[in-house]
């Protein structure tokens, strides 16, 4: 870490976390809490004045290149071994 830190941080970080979670994600499963976590993780680490909206984007883009994400990861479900679908 970089700079001063102090409680107001972590009270910020915190307060939009909350905010983002009663306001923008309506119903959050426990399972998925995790990733909600990472996003606003990623949201305030990424806040500096010096990048705009779509700068951001393209960094968090520019992140996802060769990786994978699955239905089957997204909704826990585990596929048993020699079947191809998780039915």
């Amino acid at each position: 870490m970089e700079g001063k830190v102090h409680t107001n941080g972590l009270e910020n970080f915190w307060s939009l976390l909350k905010r983002g979670l009663h306001g923008t994600y309506v119903s959050v499963e426990p399972f998925h809490l995790f990733r909600y976590l990472d996003e606003q993780a990623y949201r305030f680490n990424n806040r500096s004045k010096e990048m705009n909206d779509w700068e951001r984007f393209k960094l968090a883009a520019s992140q996802m290149v060769g990786k994978r994400l699955t239905w089957n990861e997204v909704t826990g479900k585990q596929l048993e071994p020699g079947t191809c679908s998780p039915n």
